[in-house]
């Protein structure tokens, strides 16, 4: 309320010099209604006696104030103002750098083995967040815990990379050997495609245990941070998407395919869309922005979104995503039917040691085969090593084909 924002200030001036620290500004700082409905709102006074407050220091007070928020896009304009807050630092995801830093903190209060890398596991986690960082060494710890060890080794850091990205695995549950061999196709007809796509990102390890909401999965992991995103790259997103359910009809017939694509094709829907309507990838629609990207409802901003094109241009949107996602189904079959002796030994592969390293599936591609001592697990491909850069916004953690989909990719 008001008062209490008077209060504080009155104690800061008596204690002066000091600083305030208001985290998660937004509760107080939202973006004020234009006045329709309840125009007294208590949130809004609330406001109006905090910016009043920081008008009124003069020069020499000694009060610095620093506030904290994840939605800078709902502060009111008069709050950023120079004079009120003068500067804003954005805290991006950290970079390479950055994760393994966070991680030498997080690994002080667990026991760990020789074999431990904090390099490594940072390679191989871009998107985390420090908080992710966190869960992921207590992961770890749990799972040393429950297997008996004194102290944690690359293996549980493994093991919890792979239940923080793709989600727990579901051991109790039971599938058919035709639901098995279906899934072992689908993520064979990803892992295929991947491999012979040349912009795509290396295979981390493909596996047909179920995980989540998915019931197998390809993982892919950058070979760096990524900061933007290329044409070649979405087309071969794009093509690996759609390998899935490709490989489906290629095996089992058209009347056979499944509706385990389905976390794929939304996907591959939102690409396209992405691409046509925000990033002019469309050489018919030229590069131009058609769509905004939409604003939650209550944040103080107009409810009802503008539509800047007219019905003809929708439809022509519309065809051009159609486009690209048939381009994409065609250039994933032409790679799976060229080589379709290599997903037939894929999948088999799949069904007999259910997970694949991405060094193993390269090796059977190239070879035909691949050697894995007896009782030895699949271990994960080491992520080449990779400086860091800026940071991209709204990269998706759980990468395209991580995401917990029914039977995602």
């Amino acid at each position: 309320g008001a008062s209490r924002v008077r209060d504080m200030f009155e104690q800061a001036k008596k204690n002066a010099p000091c600083i305030v620290f208001i985290d998660e500004i937004d509760a107080v700082g939202r973006h004020r209604g234009a006045g329709l409905g309840n125009g007294n709102d208590e949130r809004e006074q609330t406001l109006n006696q905090l910016l009043v407050e920081m008008d009124g220091f003069e020069a020499n007070e000694g009060i610095i104030i620093i506030a904290a928020t994840n939605r800078p896009d709902v502060l009111d304009p008069a709050l950023l103002r120079p004079g009120r807050f003068d500067r804003q630092v954005v805290v991006p995801r950290p970079d390479i750098e950055g994760r393994e830093k966070i991680l030498a903190v997080h690994m002080k209060k667990v026991p760990l083995a020789p074999d431990v890398n904090a390099r490594t596991i940072a390679r191989g986690t871009p998107g985390f967040s420090g908080a992710d960082l966190a869960n992921l060494v207590n992961e770890a710890a749990l799972m040393a815990a429950r297997r008996g060890k004194r102290m944690v080794a690359m293996s549980e850091f493994e093991d919890a990379k792979d239940k923080v990205m793709m989600g727990t695995e579901r051991k109790s549950m039971v599938m058919t050997e035709d639901e098995k061999k279906m899934t072992a196709y689908h993520e064979a007809g990803h892992a295929l495609v991947s491999v012979h796509e040349p912009a795509s990102d290396p295979i981390h390890k493909a596996t047909i245990i179920p995980r989540g909401r998915a019931l197998g999965m390809v993982m892919r992991l950058p070979e760096r941070d990524n900061y933007s995103y290329h044409r070649d790259k979405m087309h071969a997103n794009l093509a690996v998407s759609m390998g899935g359910r490709v490989a489906e009809e290629i095996i089992f017939g058209y009347d056979k395919v499944s509706s385990g694509a389905s976390g794929d094709i939304q996907y591959a829907t939102k690409l396209a869309r992405d691409m046509v309507t925000q990033w002019g990838m469309s050489d018919l629609m030229g590069p131009l922005q058609y769509e905004e990207e939409q604003g939650e409802t209550f944040l103080g901003y107009s409810q009802s979104q503008r539509v800047h094109m007219s019905d003809e241009t929708a439809k022509k949107i519309d065809l051009e995503i159609r486009k690209l996602i048939d381009d994409s189904y065609d250039r994933a079959k032409h790679v799976l039917t060229k080589h379709e002796k290599q997903l037939h030994a894929l999948a088999n592969a799949l069904l007999e040691y259910e997970t694949l390293s991405g060094d193993e599936i390269d090796e059977l591609v190239e070879k035909g085969k691949f050697d894995r001592p007896d009782g030895e697990v699949a271990k994960p491909t080491a992520v080449p090593s990779a400086g860091a850069s800026i940071p991209k916004a709204g990269r998706n953690k759980k990468g395209p084909f991580g995401d917990p989909k029914p039977q995602g990719a």
